[in-house]
């Protein structure tokens, strides 16, 4: 098991030498945006994004959901793969559901958004899973969705949950403090070795880049190397 923290805008100017200097962070979630627009892009990303690079935390990332259709849950799958190009996430890509807006569809709706979200991350090779409440999850999603995609589970408040499905990620307190980062901030456990799993699948930015062994004759001279493809 390890102990990792997710983080948003809300959470300020993070200091993110301190938060790996701590040793209370072996991986971080951080937030890419909201919504259907590019300008919703959390205005901490890329900083976040770098500032857990720069110090070694393993990193994963989540889109928060406003969608209440299917063509909108897959407008803001497109605008979150477009945040995230070029960018490597050792834990998975997460769709944030919790809207009251959107329980109020029902369970079916609910699924049929959520796996149309997360299948459109598949498909683009991420490792794709989902965010909610333990009464939400246990409420609005079939079990082909619980058992289907990874879940991280927020549960507060209680020493072990009684979440009946399988979960990798449990965020266990939105009320925890550490160096680094001012006022509160959300604690996680998660119980699988994520960057091992994405890295050795090429998922998540992780893809094994096509190389080719050329060799040219040059004015009488043979020069060998290989070329890779980006």
């Amino acid at each position: 098991m390890t102990t990792g923290i997710d983080v948003s805008t809300h959470n300020g100017v993070i200091d993110w030498k301190k938060v790996k200097d701590s040793g209370q962070a072996d991986f971080a979630i951080i937030r890419a945006g909201y919504g259907r627009l590019l300008s919703q892009k959390d205005k901490k990303f890329d900083v976040n994004y770098q500032g857990c690079k720069e110090n070694h935390i393993p990193v994963g990332t989540y889109w928060y959901s406003y969608a209440v259709s299917v063509p909108e849950i897959l407008t803001e799958a497109e605008i979150f793969l477009e945040v995230i190009k070029d960018k490597q996430f050792a834990f998975p890509v997460y769709l944030d559901f919790e809207e009251s807006a959107q329980f109020a569809l029902g369970k079916a709706k609910c699924s049929e958004m959520a796996e149309a979200f997360l299948n459109t991350l598949e498909n683009a090779g991420y490792f794709a899973g989902l965010y909610s409440s333990k009464s939400h999850l246990e409420q609005y999603f079939t079990e082909k969705i619980l058992r289907r995609y990874t879940v991280w589970l927020a549960h507060y408040g209680v020493v072990q949950t009684s979440y009946p499905y399988p979960f990798a990620m449990w965020q266990y307190t939105n009320d925890s403090t550490i160096a680094g980062i001012s006022g509160h901030v959300d604690k996680n456990y998660c119980y699988q070795n994520f960057p091992a799993i994405i890295q050795s699948a090429g998922l998540n930015g992780f893809q094994e880049k096509n190389t080719k062994h050329i060799v040219l004759t040059i004015d009488g001279k043979t020069y060998s190397g290989t070329l890779t493809e980006t």
